[in-house]
């Protein structure tokens, strides 16, 4: 994979931070909308690193209202949204469990994260290499019981154009 841009290292010092960076990526993407193609965002981080935390805040700014729960034991979690009259497609999936790299694709996923919409993921690397290029990888990094540390990668065009919008 080739990194097409980056968004360097950022300390964010409360669970505020991370709110409002997640809000800038929502609102980058709501206004590429409409979404006529795949958007996958990998999350890395240890345990305790904030990436359900972000796709709780991400998915908030895109128009989601209730309940964003760790999809550890189901694998995936959809959503339908409604984000600037636009009506988007996203799964929040958590591979943490998995213990077998194809078993995203015996639960019939692959045709999920090639489809109009967004997929987040969390733990990729289970899936050791089955998974289509991401267009962002998001890294998160625990600092202590209130702050963290967020970087993010593009590998695609549009995914360079949504961290350009983050500052």
């Amino acid at each position: 994979m080739n990194i097409v841009g980056r968004l360097n290292e950022i300390h964010l010092v409360n669970e505020e931070d991370t709110a409002r960076i997640a809000k800038m990526l929502a609102d980058a993407l709501s206004n590429a909308s409409p979404l006529t193609q795949a958007v996958n965002c990998w999350l890395i981080g240890d345990l305790g690193a904030g990436k359900t935390t972000f796709t709780r805040y991400f998915l908030r700014a895109l128009g989601h209202l209730g309940k964003v729960k760790s999809p550890t034991y189901n694998l995936c979690e959809p959503y339908k949204l409604n984000s600037n009259n636009h009506e988007i497609s996203a799964h929040h999936f958590d591979l943490y469990r998995m213990n077998h790299p194809k078993e995203w694709e015996e639960a019939g996923f692959r045709d999920i994260l090639t489809s109009p919409g967004v997929c987040i993921i969390e733990w990729p690397e289970k899936a050791e290499g089955t998974l289509p290029t991401p267009d962002l990888i998001i890294r998160l990094n625990y600092v202590d019981e209130e702050s963290r540390t967020i970087s993010i990668e593009s590998y695609s065009t549009l995914g360079q154009q949504l961290i350009s919008n983050i500052h």
